[in-house]
């Protein structure tokens, strides 16, 4: 069992790449982590890792042995639960992060389906818009919105979302509504300034089967998604965004829909995880739930 242990301390190490955080991780003490390493290659008789002020890397024989114990312990979690088919023995550590414009009541509610399902495994929700460094902040798994830039993360599609573009009763009456692309020149928008690349993002329409990009007038910008519809609602402008974070503004009659005609394509949603031989049954389990669920969620905003 404590050759069992000081496998799971070692990949949680390997794969953080800190004592700090492998310890804080598993709530135990950093002591214990660092006692515990030293150990393992005392009994190996090789070195594991290369330490440094900064950063704790793996050694070619580090790369080696983590192969085999991230299959060993796939191993081990694939038996104790092969005769659970509610998966209720799952357990362990679960850190997912979604964009926050998907922190609503429809996907927080299924959210606790997962949890219900799955009470032994430890559920830590991040809420963010910037870029998340899955292996580096020990993020097991992440949903993303649009288009991913090249990686060594694994991609898994698990449907689109619709953007709206919308604007407060408000602000249509003092500046009217918009029936085509080109009107949007004499219109004032809310601009998001993006945590992926501080730049801000464009709106998209499809005009004839094709892309057509604008960069709207700001009349304010903002960095976090929730403020961003908020300012829709407050009548500072136009916005464009993801249909489940304005559904209820649009059901109440706070935003209302223009340029319908021109909605823009529907955007990938991706749920993405660090490239490794072995996938955390945990992480297996909430992937193979958000293929079902997710397209559920709220049909009528998000297309599978």
């Amino acid at each position: 069992m404590e050759l069992l242990q000081s496998m799971r301390l070692f990949a949680r190490l390997a794969e953080l790449g800190s004592f700090t955080k492998a310890a804080e991780s598993l709530a135990i003490g950093r002591p214990h982590v660092t006692r515990a390493i030293q150990e393992l290659e005392s009994s190996l008789g090789v070195r594991l890792f290369q330490r440094t002020t900064r950063k704790v890397t793996l050694t070619a024989e580090g790369e080696q042995f983590y192969g085999r114990v991230q299959e060993i312990l796939g191993n081990i979690a694939d038996a104790t639960s092969m005769f659970d088919p509610t998966g209720a023995t799952l357990s362990g550590r679960l850190r997912v992060d979604i964009p926050t414009a998907f922190a609503q009541v429809e996907f927080i509610d299924s959210l606790k389906e997962f949890a219900s399902a799955f009470p032994g495994i430890n559920l830590i929700l991040g809420v963010t818009d910037r870029t998340v460094d899955l292996v580096g902040e020990g993020v097991d798994c992440a949903l993303r919105i649009g288009d991913l830039p090249d990686s060594t993360l694994v991609g898994r599609p698990v449907g689109m979302a619709t953007l709206i573009t919308c604007a407060a009763p408000s602000y249509l009456r003092a500046h009217g509504a918009p029936e085509r692309i080109e009107a949007l020149a004499a219109h004032q928008g809310v601009s998001f300034l993006s945590g992926h690349n501080n730049r801000i993002l464009p709106w998209h329409f499809r005009v004839d089967g094709a892309d057509h990009v604008h960069v709207s007038q700001a009349a304010i910008t903002v960095t976090e998604s929730h403020t961003y519809v908020q300012c829709g609602v407050a009548g500072f402008g136009i916005i464009q965004a993801l249909g489940i974070s304005v559904s209820h503004h649009l059901d109440s009659g706070d935003l209302v829909e223009i340029l319908a005609p021109y909605r823009p394509a529907p955007r990938p949603v991706t749920l993405l995880y660090p490239s490794r031989t072995h996938i955390a049954p945990q992480v297996q389990a909430f992937t193979q739930w958000l293929l079902e669920r997710f397209p559920q969620i709220h049909a009528q905003w998000l297309e599978a």
